[in-house]
């Protein structure tokens, strides 16, 4: 049992605990932090499977951090000047004063952390990966893979990064105005990493990862309730992420298996999930300029309506457009095609694909695949063969290879073909 409450633990409350702790001892001592709430569950690993697991597992795992931190601030005395002499005449009434773990102070110290590692005095690549490690527990393998990077530039990077904010003597604060619209862009771009994370996971191998999304979900709406950032795009954030959200339960079978937009069941998707999304789209069309949220959200909103009509596609090829201008991305460029071959048909779409050359990308395989299927069968088997070898996770390969026999059956059915 607890080979898999650990896990989901260590994914849940590592972030929260190693927060606080940051809090509380400066943003200089967040290696110290992040240390001490990695031997907590150590201790945990350690000592549950012989005593068992507590009653109350995460009300465990902070009391242990807590103890491990006043030890070490009796021991090694790192704040000589600041706290020694409260420690001196009480040890414990102070320490349980400013250690503040209820599940508010849990809450704002996130939000303040996620602001303090988003500071402009580090690169935003930097800003991104720290916060994905410290607040929402990323491996290094997860953050290499969210940046196309590898595991020593990733740890040299965040090293110097924390560096960085030791030497800044950054405070773990929600800035005031000025600042928080410098930072605002970099911490929605953390929570759309977060959720994207969870909603396709390279990573981990896994169709979904729902604590992933529903972390990023959580974090997103700590936002609308601080009137300095419910602003139009974080609005339209949650939104697309409410809109996604919505079909988690359609998106894989009773075997764990991925299920194809196309054939999911339409009764499984959430409605009040949509409803709520389209609510907070609603919101975000309060302010004067479109961000790529809000496009994305847009996309998100048109495939809830599972109706495969020429108005659906007409809107959701005309926000890929926008969103090109905007902010281009191959991958971009590459979804936009799905929804031309929609509007304008196979042909048209073939010769906008080809053009990107993604040679690398399973995806790109994948949709040429998909395009020449009515075209040229030959050619779309060679495309998902293609898309076979690059696809990194079981699920992935899964799917094309079904494609892949989907083909073989229609060959032996329709020999004239």
């Amino acid at each position: 049992m607890e080979q898999q409450l650990l896990p989901h633990l260590f994914r849940n409350e590592f972030r929260k605990i190693t927060a606080v702790l940051a809090k509380f001892l400066g943003i200089e001592h967040l290696e110290l932090a992040e240390d001490i709430a990695s031997e907590t569950f150590l201790l945990a690993l350690e000592t549950w499977p012989h005593q068992g697991i507590p009653e109350n597992p995460s009300a465990w795992l902070y009391t242990v951090a807590k103890n491990k931190a006043k030890n070490y601030l009796k021991r090694e005395q790192i704040f000589a000047e600041k706290i020694r002499p409260q420690i001196a005449s009480a040890p414990n009434e102070t320490l349980e004063k400013n250690l503040d773990l209820s599940d508010q102070n849990i809450s704002d110290s996130q939000l303040q952390m996620l602001f303090a590692i988003c500071h402009p005095a580090i690169p935003t690549e930097a800003q991104i990966g720290l916060a994905l490690r410290i607040l929402c527990g990323f491996g290094i393998d997860e953050i290499a893979n969210a940046f196309l990077s590898n595991k020593e530039t990733i740890n040299k990077r965040l090293f110097r990064a924390k560096e960085k904010l030791r030497l800044e003597k950054v405070a773990i604060e929600i800035p005031g105005k000025a600042a928080i619209h410098q930072r605002l862009e970099t911490v929605l771009t953390t929570l759309y990493l977060l959720f994207n994370e969870g909603y396709y996971s390279e990573s981990q191998d896994l169709v979904l990862r729902q604590d992933l999304c529903l972390e990023a979900m959580r974090l997103t709406y700590s936002l609308l309730e601080n009137p300095a950032t419910n602003q139009p795009k974080v609005n339209a954030l949650l939104a697309l992420m409410c809109f996604h959200s919505s079909r988690f339960e359609a998106r894989k079978n009773a075997q764990d298996e991925l299920v194809l937009y196309h054939e999911q069941d339409e009764t499984l998707w959430n409605q009040e999930l949509i409803d709520r999304g389209v609510y907070f789209l609603h919101q975000a069309a309060q302010g004067t300029k479109w961000s790529k949220y809000h496009l994305e959200a847009n996309i998100a909103y048109w495939h809830t309506l599972k109706a495969d009509t020429q108005e659906k596609w007409e809107n959701i090829l005309q926000c890929y457009n926008h969103l090109l201008v905007l902010e281009y991305s191959p991958i971009i460029a590459l979804n936009r095609t799905y929804a031309l071959a929609k509007v304008k048909g196979n042909a048209v779409a073939i010769v906008e694909a080809e053009k990107l050359s993604l040679e690398n990308n399973h995806f790109y395989f994948t949709l040429l695949g998909e395009l020449y299927k009515d075209i040229d069968k030959g050619k779309a088997k060679m495309n998902f063969v293609k898309a076979l070898v690059l696809a990194k996770t079981h699920t992935d390969k899964q799917t094309i290879q079904q494609k892949i026999d989907h083909l073989q059956i229609v060959k032996i059915q329709k020999p004239g073909f």
